[in-house]
């Protein structure tokens, strides 16, 4: 289901014993992304903003649908690749590897500045995941405070 931004939606993440996903692992990532949106978390939900004006989970609607998928079906020797908030790939692993690796906002030096991040964000290329946004592990401010 892709969701627009002007379209509202409430996001709460599961509580208790009960598994969503394949596996704990998986399940403490969906979990996880869906806290950080929470109206009670989030800086501007609707937007996928978690914090800082520009700090997003996902980059858009439609990949955040597609991540919390993947997650779901995400089997305990897979790895989902995500990268600036899309989720590119699954790739079989093994039990001990991590379930989710995440690259956030990574432009080699010649085009590293914010004029070309921008030009990507535009195009929907890119987001700006922030240190905890992206990585769907913001606590609140108390965390950016002990991060810093």
């Amino acid at each position: 289901m892709m969701m627009t931004t002007e379209q509202k939606k409430s996001i709460k993440a599961p509580t208790g014993t009960v598994l969503s996903c394949k596996g704990w692992l998986q399940e403490a990532a969906y979990r996880m992304i869906q806290n950080n949106l929470d109206a009670e978390v989030a800086e501007n939900p609707e937007q996928l903003v978690v914090y800082g004006g520009i700090g997003k989970a996902a980059r858009n609607w439609d990949c955040y649908e597609k991540i919390l998928e993947s997650l779901k079906t995400l089997e305990n020797d897979e790895t989902l690749l995500v990268q600036s908030g899309k989720p590119i790939g699954v790739l079989k692993t093994h039990e001990d590897a991590p379930r989710v690796l995440i690259a956030n906002s990574n432009l080699v030096p010649k085009w590293a500045n914010w004029d070309h991040f921008h030009e990507l964000d535009r195009k929907g290329l890119m987001m700006y995941g922030q240190m905890t946004a992206g990585s769907w592990i913001y606590i609140g401010t108390q965390g950016i405070v002990q991060g810093t």
